[in-house]
């Protein structure tokens, strides 16, 4: 079990490490482009939002490769599996059940859906933030 919990703590602390660079550069980007006038800003507003969802969906998908590799290299699932499937549906606590993990990796999965809620939670902060943000600067709160 403890190998279990060594392995998850690791790359849960790759994720966050991920995560967090993400996020600093995306909350700079929204400051320098939120500090610009502009004559849409409603436009700005929508690019903005596109733009950081769309940074995040990136950054989540990584970390999902980042289980995936993890998985496969300590051989935690059937060797049929698809590694990167079993990782998202761990990662978004979906959860199908049609490919479960050896009894000696069984605690990865929770583990994988404890790091992808715990990240899911910091996006959706992060994108009320980026909206906050981007509002107040282009006046449209008032």
């Amino acid at each position: 079990m403890l190998r279990q919990l060594l392995v998850g703590a690791a790359v849960s602390g790759c994720n966050i490490v991920i995560h967090a660079l993400v996020m600093a550069v995306v909350l700079w980007v929204t400051r320098i482009v939120g500090s610009r006038k502009t004559w849409h800003p409603w436009l700005l507003l929508i690019a903005v939002m596109i733009a950081t969802v769309s940074v995040l969906m990136v950054a989540h998908a990584s970390e999902v490769i980042v289980w995936s590799l993890a998985y496969a290299i300590v051989n935690a699932a059937p060797d049929s599996a698809d590694m990167v499937y079993f990782a998202f549906v761990n990662y978004t606590t979906l959860g199908y059940g049609d490919i479960t993990p050896l009894a000696s990796w069984r605690l990865l999965g929770p583990m994988t859906a404890m790091n992808g809620v715990l990240l899911f939670g910091w996006s959706t902060a992060v994108i009320f933030e980026v909206l906050r943000r981007a509002m107040m600067r282009s006046d449209m709160l008032s």
